[in-house]
């Protein structure tokens, strides 16, 4: 392959090595090993490949990779610099996470000035001190970690990490209560409008993922927390153009505002996000254990988020788990999941009869816990204050095996003309099909774009259905 790209003009890698055995592919790998750090660019691993195409097409894929090619990652560089200090960020949950601030050392390619200590046990675990010389390195060649202490290195008079004690038992953010979270290992800010929770939760709620608005996140998040026009996510909607186009992005000696032409864009956006469905909206609330796929199933079932907030489909699924040894009360509640769409007979072990649901009973209870929060309640208050009405793509009666698309599965290759793939991947899981990672003779429908991939090639291959964007709208 690489004769044939250098002879078509393609630009090739000089060293490549052609191995006949395992020995000569690890003398192989040694040898590039021992160049790679001269190379101007950054490599982290060998990949070997089968050369015959042959053997290739044989071989075939996973879901997610190729049988006939694997990367040998190599160990990554380790760099000793001395630790200055331990700041604590805050997550969008609350989380209180460690981060080391480092004495600034070249590490594969690049200067790295902080490292993550992930946790209270992780520091405990490893006698993590303020002074130590630590050797560090970026975890898949990518996020700096601290790997240990070099102790013979140590000073004298470093004390161990009392991580309470250090943020003097409070938020560093917002000096609010912080509690001990065991179940995740955390120390966790329990101020819901704590300003480092409410920046990420807004930057979440703005996401391409979510609501996709657009030029809210990062600085202009942190800006209008800071500024106070933001306390929640929902205050977005409450933005003037005039106020937003004034928001100051820099400081008071050095001001850069936001600008006219870049708050008409998020204004926009926010706007266009009152109309985007369900399965959107129920993601960017960042309820625990709800995430793109969980959104959509639920969004399947429920015509609005009122439904999902009293959703006796969600309350028969922990009923179900609760109760399922009273077979009476299991059977009956079974028979209305059953019934509604929301689950499906299976048989379980030595034979019992059972079902699976289209979401499990910790998130039903995580969902149903939420809306009967204060939060919950209050985000359900200010959406009917706003006037927002997130809408199913399809009403909750609607039964899963009812619906156009119920059953088949679909694989996206190729760029698509008119939408993009997470777009046409919310159209079919939302008329109850199914998008997967790889084709097989099980696979319904590849949906093709221009310049499809290797998965055009095997649906020909298989006899699989091969259908345009136009034939995919026919079938909505």
């Amino acid at each position: 392959m690489f004769r044939l790209f250098k002879k078509l003009g393609l630009p090739t890698h000089e060293d490549w090595w052609l191995a006949d055995s395992i020995d000569e592919m690890l003398k192989a790998i040694r040898n590039l090993d021992d160049i790679r750090h001269n190379f101007p660019y950054q490599t982290d691993g060998a990949v070997v490949k089968v050369d015959a195409l042959a053997q290739r097409e044989r071989l075939g894929f996973t879901a997610k990779s190729p049988r006939w090619a694997i990367a040998y990652k190599y160990a990554a560089e380790r760099v000793e610099t001395r630790m200055n200090d331990i700041i604590i960020q805050v997550g969008r949950t609350g989380i209180l996470t460690p981060v080391a601030v480092l004495e600034p050392v070249l590490v594969s390619g690049s200067t790295v000035a902080r490292a993550t200590l992930h946790n209270e046990d992780e520091i405990k675990r490893k006698d993590i001190r303020i002074g130590d010389t630590v050797v560090i390195e970026k975890a898949g060649e990518v996020i700096p970690a601290v790997v240990e202490v070099v102790k013979s290195k140590r000073p004298r008079d470093t004390k161990r990490f009392d991580f309470a004690k250090h943020i003097h038992g409070k938020c560093p953010v917002c000096g609010g209560p912080i509690r001990r979270d065991p179940e995740f290992v955390a120390w966790r800010c329990e101020n819901l409008y704590c300003p480092a929770q409410t920046t990420r939760r807004v930057e979440f709620f703005a996401a391409r993922g979510a609501l996709d608005i657009e030029s809210i996140g990062g600085i202009v998040a942190d800006k209008l927390v800071e500024r106070g026009l933001v306390r929640e996510p929902l205050d977005l909607f409450d933005l003037k153009l005039e106020e937003l186009a004034k928001l100051n992005l820099g400081t008071e000696e050095a001001p850069r505002v936001f600008g006219e032409k870049s708050a008409t864009k998020a204004i926009n956006a926010i706007q266009r996000a009152r109309t985007l469905p369900l399965s959107r909206w129920l993601f960017a609330l960042a309820i625990s254990d709800v995430g793109k796929t969980t959104a959509t199933q639920l969004a399947r079932f429920h015509d609005t988020i009122e439904d999902v907030s009293n959703s006796q489909l969600l309350r028969d699924v922990v009923d179900y788990h609760e109760k399922r040894d009273d077979k009476k009360s299991a059977k009956e509640i079974s028979g209305r999941l059953i019934k509604s769409g929301f689950a499906k007979p299976s048989k379980g072990k030595a034979g019992k009869d059972g079902i699976v649901t289209e979401v499990g009973p910790v998130v039903a209870q995580s969902v149903l816990h939420f809306f009967a929060s204060s939060t919950g309640k209050k985000i359900l208050q200010r959406l009917n204050g706003l006037g927002i009405e997130p809408k199913s793509e399809k009403v909750s009666a609607t039964r899963a095996a009812e619906l156009p698309l119920a059953g088949k599965t679909f694989i996206l290759t190729g760029t698509l003309p008119s939408m993009t793939r997470e777009e046409a991947t919310e159209k079919i899981e939302a008329l109850g099909g199914h998008v997967t990672a790889s084709v097989s003779k099980k696979t319904d429908y590849v949906f093709a774009g221009a310049e499809p991939g290797s998965k055009f090639d095997k649906a020909k291959e298989l006899g699989v259905k091969i259908i345009d964007e136009a034939e995919f709208r026919k079938m909505l």
